[in-house]
């Protein structure tokens, strides 16, 4: 199994900071993921770079005694050259499809498939609302760049049945405003 967690709250919105680290909330909910990840049997981790993942791999990498691997494939969406208010492009990015609005995004999508591919069974996935959605697309096969709505510090659980990745179960959804 592999385990995609989205990072928690952040102590600032990223329309406010370009890389907040956690909020207090945040750091509670990274401690209680940490435990609900030893429990589904959780061995190692790996995060993106941005640093509301890393703080919320910490509790996860104290109570196993690892290291995660800061892996730049699992990051946050890039925004492209061209665009000069993030919010707003993002904004319309998340109503889009692959085709449409994610269509230059499928290699950095392709490039955190191929990661997860090689990744072992009881990996956890530090990462971010729109990459998590590009996974769950991907695996599904589903044209809409966004196709559920991960709360902070919610678990997706991927399997490997015939050596594919496949959705076993969405972490829980929540209102929680992304933008």
């Amino acid at each position: 199994m592999i385990f995609l967690v989205r990072h928690g709250e952040a102590a600032a919105a990223w329309g406010n900071h370009p890389d907040p680290g956690l909020s207090e909330l945040g750091r509670k909910q990274a401690e209680a993921v940490a435990e609900q990840l030893q429990t589904l049997g959780a061995t190692q981790a790996i995060t993106s770079p941005m640093q509301r993942c890393r703080e919320t791999a910490q509790p996860f990498e104290r109570a196993l005694g690892v290291t995660a691997p800061v892996v730049e494939e699992v990051s946050e969406i890039d925004t492209p050259s061209y665009v000069t208010d993030r919010v707003t492009w993002l904004k319309r990015y998340m109503d889009g499809t692959w085709a449409a609005e994610g269509s230059e995004h499928l290699p950095w999508r392709d490039r955190m498939m191929a990661r997860l591919a090689k990744a072992e069974d009881g990996t956890v996935v530090f990462s971010h609302f729109v990459a998590i959605n590009a996974i769950v697309s991907a695996l599904r096969n589903d044209a809409k760049t966004i196709v559920f709505r991960p709360g902070h510090c919610s678990v997706t659980q991927l399997v490997r049945e015939n050596g594919l990745l496949k959705v076993k179960e969405l972490g829980s959804e929540s209102a929680t405003r992304v933008l």
